[in-house]
């Protein structure tokens, strides 16, 4: 495990696919390009787009729902990608986009970066209208020189499954924030792109973590990166060379936008929440308590992992808090301005049954823990079974104490142990999406097809998922690189 500098570094522009995609390239790769590039042209009266910018998807490894408390995370980009094709068109005076998936429908939009997001819409194309209000919030932010707007035809492809849990939608988000900058002539550092388009995806209604970004960006074929933030800086993880991993979706969808004030953005209020009354209770005034952000700020307040864990479990109670209890604690004022965000009033509004602190602060500080004993086993080059251990616990925390699991991912996830893997764990926001499993590369084949037949085939019975589909959602992946642009010769 080495510090990178990753964040210094800047996107890579290659004039080929082989530069892009090294020894992971494949004819099917090669299609995808040029069938982009041909819907590209039908759709722009014949014109070629002048770049190419793609952003992979990711698996997480270990490390859920603790980005966004400001702990480490272990992700790696795989195959699975969202190109964009883009083109500079000084006449149009708008943005298009189109798809070449037809189920998603083109959209036109106006230049001005001021414009909002319609989360109301729950459109696809938000999450481009993120990455292209990303690259303006970044330049003002920064100070630095603001490009006049231009015409920008898009076309877009993608091959991470929606819903999946294997961020989807970062990756979109990305990779047209990566085509914008290139369009416009800019060029960021990996590190400012991961950082603003984080940001920005949080106009579509979600309050993401970081994780997803920065691995979409700085990811890098043959290593997993234990990830941290502020700043985003990124070690490389090499992973034990007898294991392989496998990705298997339970076919529930969970769309992050979707119900997000009842299920992702709730667990964010829930934590923010416990920071502050934990902080009250370990004697902060009132008002540096309301500033806390995170449960990480409590750790260092206290000075261990391991004391912070135990005060949580003597300050806090088990079950619900009430809206009336916490007001009680921390202050009707404290409470309304501190979650005054459009995401954060939704949960306010539709959150009748109240908040759960104490199971979702003892998820964070133990699943934290686990990402670095798995990453210091990874130095080690330990079994690959002790890391099976801690992606099980990771898993059994998600369920009980986070309660972010279904009962799909509970069922696969112990199908692939059954299977044999050494370990396997919900992966993503989690309600439905995709698991991880860690097994021996010589058991990869064996299995893959035991998970077939003990999941996926009563679910091919009952019209869940066509036979031919569920090699789509069933297969072992390796670490891929991250975000890149592909210079075209026109």
């Amino acid at each position: 495990m080495g510090l990178d500098d990753d964040a210094n570094e800047r996107i890579p522009v290659s004039s080929s696919l082989e530069e892009v995609y090294g020894e992971s390239l494949t004819e099917e790769t090669r299609a995808r390009y040029a069938g982009l590039r041909e819907a590209f042209e039908k759709a722009y009266d014949g014109r070629s787009p002048e770049a190419f910018a793609r952003s992979p998807g990711r698996v997480n490894l270990i490390g859920e729902h603790i980005d966004y408390e400001g702990y480490s995370v272990l992700p790696m980009a795989i195959g699975l990608d969202t190109i964009v094709a883009v083109s500079v068109n000084e006449k149009s005076g708008k943005i298009t986009v189109g798809n070449t998936n037809e189920k998603y429908t083109s959209k036109s939009f106006e230049l001005s970066p001021a414009q909002e997001v319609d989360t109301a819409s729950l459109h696809w194309t938000n999450y481009v209208m993120c990455g292209y209000k990303g690259v303006f919030d970044f330049l003002n932010e920064s100070g630095a020189a603001i490009p006049q707007t231009v015409g920008l035809d898009i076309m877009i492809d993608g091959t991470v499954p929606t819903g999946s849990g294997l961020s989807s939608s970062s990756a979109l988000c990305c990779a047209v924030a990566v085509a914008v900058m290139h369009a416009l002539g800019l060029n960021f550092t990996k590190g400012e792109i991961a950082d603003f388009t984080c940001k920005c995806e949080r106009y579509s209604g979600t309050q993401s973590g970081g994780m997803d970004q920065a691995i979409s960006i700085m990811g890098e074929a043959g290593v997993a990166k234990l990830v941290d933030f502020n700043p985003i800086t990124t070690n490389d993880v090499q992973l034990p060379e007898d294991a392989a991993f496998i990705i298997g979706n339970c076919l529930a969808v969970s769309n992050k936008a979707e119900g997000a004030h009842e299920r992702y953005n709730l667990r964010v209020v829930e934590c923010r929440l416990a920071a502050i009354i934990l902080g009250i209770k370990l004697g902060m005034s009132m008002e540096d308590a309301a500033k806390i952000e995170t449960l990480k700020e409590i750790e260092q307040h206290v000075g261990s992992m391991s004391v912070a864990k135990c005060r949580a479990e003597e300050l806090l109670h088990d079950g619900y808090y009430d809206a009336r209890e916490i007001e009680e604690l921390i202050g009707v004022e404290a409470f309304m301005n501190v979650f005054s965000s459009p995401a954060s009033k939704l949960v306010l509004t539709h959150n009748e049954k109240g908040y759960k602190l104490l199971s979702r602060t003892l998820h964070v500080f133990s699943e934290a823990g686990r990402v670095h004993l798995f990453a210091a086993a990874c130095a080690m080059k330990v079994d690959p079974a002790e890391l099976g251990v801690y992606m099980n616990g990771s898993h059994e925390s998600c369920r009980a104490l986070y309660e972010c699991s279904c009962p799909e991912l509970d069922e696969l996830v112990d199908a692939f142990r059954a299977a044999g893997a050494h370990g396997a764990r919900l992966t993503g926001a989690g309600w439905g999406g995709c698991a991880v499993a860690l097994v021996a590369k010589d058991a990869v084949n064996s299995v893959l097809e035991a998970v077939k037949e003990s999941f996926y085939a009563s679910r091919v019975a009952a019209g869940i998922i066509k036979q031919a589909e569920v090699g789509r959602a069933l297969f072992a992946t390796l670490p891929s690189s991250g975000a890149a642009i592909l210079q075209t010769a026109n």
